[in-house]
């Protein structure tokens, strides 16, 4: 018998990571640590969280500007001490994933925010006390 698990992923795909973050306590530091391990293109992006601008650095992991056929994420500023680096998983709605966070016996540590001309992200904690985000594309020219 053959399975049709593969029919099934076709129609709709499982979240997956789409993102990460670096924080980092020197950026330019930073930069040119996993430039040069890599070969990554790092390119400071004009980047708005709740409309106001932040410092953030867009990565290409393949080393090509805006190539979308290999995972990117970004550098930014430490904002804490503990801020750890950060996987962002690519879902349909912030809103019933954070709700199934909760249900399931996660915390939303911050709640959905919007990055200006990109989507929103909010911050949770499973139940192992491991941070991750969620991310809600929208296309650009949309808010």
């Amino acid at each position: 018998m053959e399975s049709n698990s593969t029919e099934v992923n076709e129609e709709k795909k499982n979240p997956t990571v789409v993102h990460f973050e670096i924080p980092a306590d020197d950026v330019d530091r930073a930069r040119k640590f996993y430039s040069t391990l890599f070969g990554w293109k790092i390119e400071k992006a004009e980047v708005k969280k709740d409309g106001a601008s932040m410092d953030y650095w867009m990565i290409s992991t393949s080393g090509i500007s805006n190539d979308k056929s290999s995972l990117g994420g970004g550098i930014m500023k430490r904002q804490d001490p503990k801020q750890p680096n950060l996987n962002y998983i690519g879902v349909d709605s912030i809103d019933d994933y954070s709700t199934r966070v909760n249900e399931l016996g996660g915390k939303v540590v911050m709640p959905k925010t919007e990055i200006s001309g990109y989507g929103y992200f909010a911050v949770c904690m499973d139940t192992e006390n491991n941070a991750f985000a969620l991310w809600e594309h929208i296309d650009r020219g949309q808010s």
